[in-house]
């Protein structure tokens, strides 16, 4: 068995939660980066370039991160996640409308050990942004102050080039765009690094999945879900391990019969095919969270049916202790208080 526990950080400027996120994070990321080459790819000068050229605005904040955590040259370079060592996590995500509003649901799926286990709310450079921490800065899903609401997939191909690593990506569009237009409009001219899936969705309900890839221009959809392949399989294995087309599927017929309130999303998300209890193969469901961008509640949730929300008004929850089995994921005591929810104040 494999356990995880998850912490709640808040803080506005970066400071001690954001020290504490390197502290936790740097040591696996910087052995990743390291022994998959990262430190051959670009340099520190063409890695703040093309942060100066594609994400205008981050980079007084990189600047702001690597001197809070006493950071070197590799850190920085790290950071912009420009180009880096390959990098896959196997996904499930759904954004709709039901009859409370607009939502955002995703399962996320990778070995248990290499996540870093933190809901991170921060109001860096004024604006406020709450999610999951991927790659120390990055984020793999969250949701910001204007309500819109972002999650990342692997899409499924081999192809790989110059451009930004897609947990990056995703906390730019949450700290620099206000609705799933504005992100459109960022994500059409992005070069990214490999094949991603991105799912958003705002308070006007706007929902939108663009596919992502090195090789040829992001393909914009109005499909309302995302697992681990575009157009179609294009890496047989992967889709055949990963059951992409099983979770799709289910997906599609759930759409087809009628719009599933949140409880019934919370049941199908936790439950196969798109629940994976195979942490031992390295792409378990860590966690699943859900986001309403009309009235900014967030939750975080494991396979025995407990989720934690988050007032954002009131101190962070305590830690929540998770185990991984063969039977999937359950927290080892109960947490405090019942969810709440995530109110998040514009900016």
């Amino acid at each position: 068995m494999t356990s995880l526990s998850f912490r709640f950080l808040d803080e506005d400027a970066p400071g001690a939660a954001w020290r504490e996120i390197v502290g936790h994070g740097w040591p696996g990321w910087r052995e990743w980066f390291t022994t998959r080459n990262g430190e051959d790819g670009p340099n520190a000068k063409a890695c703040r370039r093309a942060i100066r050229r594609h994400l205008p605005g981050f980079e007084r904040l990189l600047d702001d991160l690597v001197e809070k955590a006493s950071g070197d040259e590799l850190l920085e370079r790290f950071l912009t996640f420009w180009t880096p060592p390959r990098y896959l996590v196997n996904c499930t995500q759904l954004a709709l409308s039901d009859a409370e509003g607009p939502l955002l649901i995703r399962n996320y799926d990778l070995d248990p050990g290499l996540n870093e286990s933190t809901m991170f709310r921060s109001c860096w450079l004024g604006r406020q942004v709450v999610g999951m921490v991927e790659a120390l800065a990055g984020l793999s899903d969250g949701m910001n102050a204007h309500g819109l609401a972002a999650s990342l997939t692997f899409g499924g191909r081999v192809a790989g080039g110059r451009g930004f690593g897609i947990p990056l990506v995703i906390r730019y569009l949450l700290q620099f765009c206000r609705d799933t237009q504005d992100a459109l409009s960022v994500l059409r001219d992005l070069p990214i690094h490999m094949s991603y899936n991105v799912t958003l969705i705002d308070p006007g309900g706007e929902v939108a999945t663009v596919m992502l890839s090195p090789d040829r221009p992001p393909i914009v959809s109005r499909q309302a879900w995302a697992t681990n392949h575009q157009l179609g399989v294009e890496w047989p294995h992967h889709g055949r391990m990963t059951r992409t087309l099983e979770r799709a599927e289910t997906l599609d017929h759930l759409l087809a019969r009628k719009v599933p309130d949140e409880g019934e999303l919370k049941k199908l998300f936790l439950s196969a095919p798109l629940f994976s209890p195979r942490y031992s193969r390295g792409f378990g469901t860590v966690f699943t969270t859900l986001y309403r961008p009309a009235d900014r509640r967030v939750e975080i949730g494991w396979s025995d049916g407990t989720f934690v929300g988050w007032d954002l008004a009131a101190p962070p929850p305590a830690p929540v202790h998770v185990i991984y089995s063969a039977n999937g994921s359950r927290v080892r005591a109960a947490p405090g208080a019942a969810p709440a929810s995530a109110n998040l104040s514009a900016s």
